[in-house]
């Protein structure tokens, strides 16, 4: 029986986690991560002597992978996936994810413009009735993402992260927050585009 609660270890939890958000300052990791900010400054300093990742200083500054901590990742994350007994698992919750997909990135079209007399718009949020129509849209589609992303999180525990920020996005933009959607980094859509990076990556799958 493969282990459904399947937990990854702290330094391969910071390495995947650059490896799905891209280049990031410390505070971003650790949102990401779901970890303490000391705990991932503690592993990204180890990450670093051990030549995986690199850090870029001054005010734009931040971490990201070396090539050689692309290369560690892939290969542990492989690992994990086969120990842990969770792939056929993982392959189905990714293809219902990409059930969602098109709808997602449809919404955030739609989020980003709207109908201003007979042509499309930059969305301004002035339409508060626009708004509240799509946000209707994207949370019916939460809603469905929330047994995908629960599936996930059952086969390795490392995917329940990806649920919280998503509904935090969510909350966010009902809120009042229209970045929260598709501007901001830790918006819907940045979260989703991470997840979605993660399942490619987990599954040994090339983006096309």
């Amino acid at each position: 029986m493969p282990d459904l609660s399947h937990s990854t270890s702290p330094d391969l939890l910071v390495l995947h986690t650059l490896r799905c958000t891209g280049f990031a300052d410390l505070a971003r990791a650790a949102e990401a991560a779901g970890l303490p900010d000391a705990d991932v400054e503690s592993e990204l300093i180890d990450l670093a002597v051990a030549g995986l990742v690199t850090r870029v200083s001054g005010p734009f500054g931040g971490w990201g992978l070396t090539e050689a901590g692309r290369a560690a990742d892939a290969e542990r994350i492989a690992a994990e996936l086969e120990a842990s007994g969770t792939r056929a698992a993982v392959a189905d919750a990714y293809e219902r994810f990409l059930v969602l997909n098109p709808e997602l990135l449809d919404l955030c079209t739609a989020w980003q413009t709207r109908p201003v007399d007979g042509a499309m718009a930059l969305n301004d949020h002035t339409d508060t009735t626009y708004d509240t129509l799509v946000l209707t849209r994207l949370t019916d589609l939460d809603r469905r993402a929330t047994e995908v992303c629960a599936d996930l999180a059952a086969a390795l525990h490392r995917f329940a992260r990806y649920r919280q920020r998503l509904a935090g996005a969510l909350g966010r933009a009902h809120a009042g927050e229209p970045g929260a959607v598709t501007e901001s980094t830790d918006s819907y859509h940045a979260v989703w585009f991470q997840l979605h990076e993660d399942l490619l990556t987990t599954l040994g799958t090339p983006r096309h």
